[in-house]
């Protein structure tokens, strides 16, 4: 049993003392021992070698009373894992030399065997469970079949990914197969996740928000419902859209134990659209964590009232920034710890 369980009681929407705290990217940038290893290793060296990426899943659990870990991987794993040759480039991110532009390049992408190609995350999930020791739940998480698929059409980061949505709109039965080829492998990979023990899973749709309300259900919420639909009856499923606070409602109909909002929502309209009916994670503005500490313990106060302390995970509204000072991130995690009703 896990010692510390709050996570998984506010996911089950049960009444807890305080909310449970963990933070997008907890384990990454910002703190010198992970730069000490990104120094020595490049990111996907990282991801794919298990001593490493559980190492720097538990560098953030020394250091602070979090309720939860999430694996340090990264979401290109997948579409790696389908043949598609994703590197890290410097002062660029994620970048990909033919980018995906026809309908025969999507009949060539495979739908892979996961316990092949994707062994090193089951791997680094044994690993980290060992060091977590049963003292707090394990995430595992994926990107959402759209966000991959953004980065799969486009080659790269974009600031509107008008590449990968004149694709859909061109080519819309090229763009549901390799949408549907990436859910199949998302809910492969996730299901193995649960297997190797994760106690929940998180869907990230980081570019969900650049899509239209009509063109995100066509594009983007049916797989992952479907990926919802696979893996709620073995774990808990949060699913987080970035900018997609138009969805809120048909999240909270689903069968996802949580839905993620980013910090373009009050607290009140989020548990409005929701209808209350589902736990809510987030939304304190990554960047706000460049306030003073006291000002963060003040604001982390007002945004725990304002959601009431049920049937809610506190978590910023996006990934921590690189440049976060660490007794910041500190201050941010503390004040839920100390919150009192």
């Amino acid at each position: 049993m896990i010692k510390n369980d709050l996570y998984l009681k506010a996911l089950r929407g049960e009444t807890v003392e305080r909310p449970p705290v963990w933070m997008m990217r907890q384990a990454g940038r910002y703190l010198p021992e992970f730069i000490a290893l990104r120094d020595k290793y490049d990111f996907f060296t990282r991801c794919q070698t298990p001593e490493l990426a559980s190492e720097i899943t538990v560098q953030p659990i020394r250091r602070f009373p979090l309720d939860a870990a999430i694996l340090f991987s990264d979401i290109l794993v997948v579409p790696q894992a389908m043949g598609i040759d994703f590197k890290m480039k410097e002062s660029v991110g994620p970048w990909l030399d033919e980018p995906i532009r026809t309908a025969e390049q999507v009949d060539n992408v495979i739908v892979p065997d996961v316990n092949y190609t994707l062994g090193y995350v089951f791997d680094a999930i044994e690993m980290t469970l060992e060091k977590l020791n049963n003292e707090i739940p394990l995430i595992g998480f994926a990107g959402s079949p759209w966000t991959i698929f953004c980065y799969c059409i486009e080659g790269r980061g974009s600031k509107d990914f008008n590449i990968a949505k004149s694709f859909c709109f061109l080519q819309p039965e090229a763009a549901h197969k390799l949408l549907q080829k990436i859910t199949d492998t998302t809910i492969a990979y996730l299901k193995r996740k649960v297997e190797k023990g994760v106690s929940a899973v998180q869907v990230f749709d980081s570019w969900g928000g650049m899509l239209s309300p009509a063109d995100y259900q066509e594009f983007s919420w049916q797989y992952i419902n479907q990926i919802v639909e696979a893996l709620a009856p073995l774990t808990h499923v949060v699913v987080f859209g970035k900018g997609c606070w138009f969805a809120l409602e048909d999240m909270a109909k689903s069968k996802a134990s949580a839905v993620g909002v980013d910090w373009t929502i009050t607290p009140e309209l989020a548990r409005q659209f929701t209808n209350n009916a589902v736990t809510l994670q987030g939304n304190f503005d990554p960047s706000r964590l460049h306030s003073k500490p006291e000002t963060i313990r003040k604001m982390v106060h007002e945004m725990i009232n304002r959601f009431g302390k049920d049937k809610y995970i506190v978590n910023l509204g996006h990934g921590i920034l690189p440049n976060i000072p660490v007794e910041n991130a500190e201050a941010f995690i503390k004040a839920v710890v100390e919150w009192k009703a």
